[in-house]
């Protein structure tokens, strides 16, 4: 199989990206081996995903205890509730573990050959690996690069660890400060506000562009900003940039006109988590080597087939999926990338269809969104020669919603008015994350309305917050 190559595949990075590759390569009969120099997970099960989701299921729990007029609502009084910080951090650390080792066991069952070190592209079908004991160079026929991003921390901004900080360190929970700032307002800042704000810390919230939460859909943008920030401890500052920002007790924020960069106010708080996104890790990884030059903002070129790219065209037998490349930063999007990349290496032409890959941010309620914003959609439609149409559903109409006293959130389905094709849907409110995967799939085979509104939904469920979207579409 190997054709007189060491491996069939070699993956640099054990993501989740990298784990899904190589668990597809292996059912495809690949002979395969992943490098990887840090923790086996990459950022999802160490620093992003699992922990920050066990933390909000921890502080999510308590803001429903405290919240005594839902409770009454339903019927229900309890007495005072407390909490313990380091256990709920220890809730997280034990969540990370077990996926970690999940996912070292299912590499192992399976025959993966796991190497540590660091690894990097040495020329065509060859990598060479940097561990303890030297630097070794291994041969494939192919070859994916997986090697993940790290927290942007932008100029100005000095990392401490304790009091200044950014995402990796935040999902520790080392502390609770009593004041606390969030620069950026996108989903990592969005989760953090909704942690600390429910373990009884203070918010501001600090964005530097015109509007809060910039990559939302307008309507679901407002909405949340109603519901997940005004009625909670959460002061919010936007059009301003955090120029400087100095660790210390109190950490020291110059804030300065975004447009202007002249200072207009010092801010004195008692911690500071920089949120404000990720880059790749892209210019270690050898690809000088194969002629391949980083794109403007340091990602890998990529095809839609997962080729890497050296001046357009692709480079035999090398391929890069995940936060690396930068299509679309998400975990579920690197293994989907994952396993279109091995498919193509074993001649079965794939490529991905970003439009149909959901997101959602876990806040209490959740926000979750696939396909086009309505801006975005007339602007396809602008150049393509269609109408858009939109049409929202509401919870506070849904009887399970009701039935849960949960009942704040909308669902917006975005169409094409001639064929009803669904372009896109955004939904916040009750378990809004696990609602999206339908019309996901309504995306990815391009589904109309006219069909989707004779699908059979059960009652009473919150699916059919969508199923209503679906039928008021039809006769829009």
């Amino acid at each position: 199989m190997t054709d007189g190559f060491d491996y069939d595949l070699v993956i640099i990075g054990a993501g989740v990206g990298g784990h899904g590759a190589a668990l597809h390569a292996v059912d495809c009969g690949l002979k395969t081996a992943i490098v990887e120099t840090a923790e086996m997970g990459g950022t999802c099960v160490n620093r992003g995903c699992i922990p920050s989701k066990a933390l909000l299921a921890a502080s999510g729990r308590v803001r429903e205890l405290r919240d005594a007029h839902h409770l009454k609502s339903l019927g229900i009084q309890v007495g005072n509730v407390e909490f313990d910080r380091q256990a709920i951090a220890d809730h997280a650390s034990s969540i990370v573990n077990k996926q970690r080792e999940g996912l070292i066991n299912s590499l192992k069952r399976v025959g993966v050959e796991v190497i540590h070190g660091w690894g990097r592209v040495a020329g065509l079908q060859k990598v060479s690996v940097t561990t303890d004991l030297g630097e070794k160079t291994i041969t494939a026929k192919d070859i994916i690069l997986a090697p993940g991003s790290v927290p942007f921390v932008p100029p100005g901004a000095q990392i401490d660890g304790k009091t200044v900080f950014t995402s990796d360190d935040a999902i520790k929970l080392e502390s609770l400060p009593a004041w606390i700032a969030i620069v950026g307002s996108g989903y990592i800042g969005l989760e953090f506000a909704d942690v600390y704000t429910a373990l009884g810390c203070e918010v501001t919230m600090i964005e530097a562009l015109d509007q809060l939460m910039p990559g939302f859909d307008p309507d679901i943008a407002k909405l949340a900003q109603r519901i997940l920030i005004t009625p909670r401890d959460i002061e919010t500052k936007v059009g301003l940039l955090a120029l400087k920002v100095t660790p210390g007790s109190p950490v020291v924020i110059e804030l300065a006109d975004a447009k202007t960069k002249e200072i207009v106010e010092i801010l004195e708080v008692d911690a500071c988590l920089i949120a404000t996104g990720r880059i790749p890790v892209a210019k270690e990884v050898g690809l000088e080597t194969v002629g391949v030059e980083l794109d403007r903002r340091g990602y890998i070129p990529v095809n839609d087939r997962m080729a890497v790219l050296s001046a357009g065209e692709p480079v035999p037998h090398l391929w890069a999926i995940g936060d690396s490349n930068g299509k679309m930063m998400l975990a579920h999007t690197a293994a989907a990338q994952g396993v279109v990349a091995v498919e193509n290496i074993c001649d079965r032409p794939r490529e991905i269809d970003y439009r149909s890959i959901p997101a959602a941010a876990f806040t209490h309620p959740e926000i979750s969104f696939v396909g086009l914003t309505e801006p975005a959609a007339k602007e396809l439609g602008k150049a393509e020669g269609f109408e858009v149409s939109a049409v929202r559903t509401y919870f506070k109409g849904n009887a399970k919603a009701l039935a849960e006293a949960e009942s704040e959130g909308i669902a917006k389905l975005i169409f094409r008015s001639d064929t009803g094709e669904v372009l896109g849907a955004h939904i916040i409110g009750l378990h809004a994350a696990d609602l999206i995967q339908e019309a996901a799939n309504a995306i990815a085979n391009r589904q109309s309305v006219h069909a989707l509104a004779f699908l059979v939904h059960t009652h009473p469920t919150l699916s059919e917050i969508l199923d209503e979207a679906y039928k008021r579409a039809a006769v829009h």
